[in-house]
């Protein structure tokens, strides 16, 4: 049974065990490629409502939530902690990416699904987690790389891990979404299809492998390996007829 069956069978299993026994039910954090095939199944869930949110408004990996406050009689709320990691000692912490705290959670054998968005911020990250494990990442996520670190838990409306917009001004072509992909890749033609064929495109948290389409303001654009933005359109016009488009990327 391939990937894409399993998850789809897990997501009905929790719609059906919400609607039959009138209890929330939450996914753990799904990828883009998850939520996509989520959006796809719109149809066979309509027996019931559901949501998504992965702890922030911006959040790109998030839970999905089964059951509303009309149908359940109470409102529901979604299983995610926030923690703060900082440095034991911060005069002789080392740089740490987004790919070191991954690193360190994933060697504690945590699965990938319990954790959501890892935000990067200075010498500190944050890091969306199912509560369940939150006590557990506490007493245990002590060390990253060669960094002695602790983990607190912290509010979700904490304004330090809020998202942080870089503004963009792209001279492209045209509006096409090959076109604004490959100014924002640095990629060629071809290798842009590749991205595109390989549903590594995706628009409001959904494939798209229609590179000759377009954005409309306020869209938001994910590049699997480059980045997330969200588009504002066009601000100008040069004289040769090109397009001055505004753009803002997540950092």
């Amino acid at each position: 049974m391939d990937e894409e069956t399993l998850v789809r069978r897990h997501i009905l299993d929790l719609a059906k065990k919400a609607w039959q026994q009138n209890v929330y039910q939450y996914t753990n954090f799904l990828s883009l490629a998850e939520q996509d095939l989520l959006y796809r199944m719109s149809r066979e869930l309509d027996f019931i409502s559901w949501e998504t949110f992965g702890g922030s408004p911006s959040a790109e990996r998030q839970m999905a939530g089964f059951g509303s406050e009309e149908e359940m009689g109470y409102p529901g709320v979604f299983p995610i902690a926030l923690l703060e990691v900082s440095p034991m000692a911060e005069k002789f912490a080392e740089p740490l990416t987004h790919r070191d705290y991954l690193g360190a959670l994933l060697n504690l054998g945590i699965e990938r699904s319990l954790i959501g968005d890892i935000v990067v911020r200075e010498k500190k990250a944050y890091v969306y987690c199912v509560d369940s494990i939150e006590a557990f990442l506490r007493e245990n996520l002590t060390k990253v790389k060669h960094t002695y670190v602790k983990a607190q838990v912290v509010s979700l409306e904490l304004e330090d891990v809020q998202p942080v917009l870089k503004p963009l001004r792209l001279n492209v072509a045209s509006e096409r979404l090959d076109v604004l992909t490959a100014s924002l890749t640095g990629s060629s033609r071809s290798q842009v299809l590749e991205l595109f064929r390989a549903k590594k495109i995706f628009v409001n948290g959904k494939v798209n492998e229609n590179n000759s389409g377009t954005l409309k303001a306020g869209d938001v654009l994910s590049i699997r390996g480059t980045g997330k933005f969200i588009y504002d359109g066009v601000q100008a016009e040069t004289r040769k007829g090109r397009a001055v488009v505004s753009v803002r990327q997540y950092v």
